[in-house]
């Protein structure tokens, strides 16, 4: 609409959108000139109301299903007692699941408020120290390996995936090692890849370093982490596109989702971090075809997709 010159009727369809907290809201805001502002209005709970909530059945079965890396199990559990509860009661469960280090229990139950939000649950920063650490070594951008692990792990330090992936960062066994070659850590063994600061050093490393070969592009980077470079670079395959564009265009399901919501997420991590703001369409760029010489041949996915 808007680019046949309806501009009225897009402008309408824009200011619905401009309402989410997402990858289409956050671009439909700018395209009104406007910028998302996200005001939280944390529930606070007491002692005894977080003592009550635990104290539940369920929500005992939950926290010890976790303990017994029974993911899914502990899951179900949470999602039976939560199910139909108001945003003050959502937000109740979110600050109980912060507390006892379910991190994603929290961040998922947070993600579900319709008009009370609480964004320090939603864009929850566990083991700061060991992102800023791998932030700086790297010099990566913080809130994007935030936003990063948000979408792999839910920050999760033991889990594993059904692929092999381990960890915060959800690294293959393999791109440990190749990360490794790389940075010249001849200590390093395949036991240690779950480790915070080795997990967080690697996967931002992984991150950082193909984000320089691919344009300085965050969504290129955010593709080649999920997908493998080869992919990412194959993806560039025509004339230039508007980053927007370009995404819609990934042929796989997941890592197109994937794309959106790691750009997405890293400008409310931005925001939380104090950043200076910088829109999600500049974030986004024009993809451009791809570059002659960028060898991505010997390279693999962080993670399976």
């Amino acid at each position: 609409l808007a680019a046949a010159g309806r501009t009225a009727d897009a402008n309408e369809i824009y200011a619905g959108l401009a309402r989410e907290f997402s990858f289409y809201g956050l671009l439909a805001a700018e395209a009104l000139g406007q910028r998302i502002e996200p005001v939280s209005d944390p529930a606070r709970p007491s002692p005894a109301a977080l003592a009550l909530f635990g104290a539940q059945p369920g929500i005992r079965r939950a926290v010890k299903l976790a303990e017994l890396e029974m993911r899914a199990e502990s899951q179900r559990e949470w999602l039976y007692v939560v199910r139909g509860r108001d945003d003050e009661g959502l937000l109740l469960a979110a600050d109980y699941a912060r507390r006892v280090g379910l991190y994603d229990r929290a961040i998922n139950t947070a993600d579900r408020t319709k008009e009370r939000h609480d964004f320090g649950l939603r864009y929850m920063m566990p083991f700061r120290e060991h992102f800023a650490a791998a932030a700086r070594d790297s010099s990566a951008d913080e809130a994007l390996l935030l936003s990063v692990a948000r979408q792999e792990s839910r920050f999760a330090p033991d889990i594993v995936s059904s692929a092999g992936a381990v960890g915060l960062m959800q690294l293959m066994p393999p791109t440990a090692r190749w990360v490794a070659k790389q940075i010249g850590r001849t200590d390093y063994r395949s036991s240690q890849i779950a480790e915070l600061a080795t997990n967080t050093q690697f996967g931002a490393f992984y991150f950082k370093y193909w984000q320089d070969r691919l344009e300085g592009m965050p969504a290129l980077a955010a593709a080649a982490y999920n997908a493998g470079p080869n992919r990412a670079q194959a993806w560039r395959n025509g004339a230039p596109l508007e980053g927007a564009i370009w995404v819609e265009s990934i042929p796989f399901n997941e890592t197109r989702d994937y794309v959106k919501k790691v750009l997405a997420n890293a400008m409310f991590y931005a925001r939380e971090l104090d950043q200076p703001y910088v829109p999600l369409s500049t974030r986004l760029g024009t993809v451009p075809p791809r570059a002659a010489g960028v060898d991505t041949t010997s390279a693999i996915a962080a993670r399976a997709p």
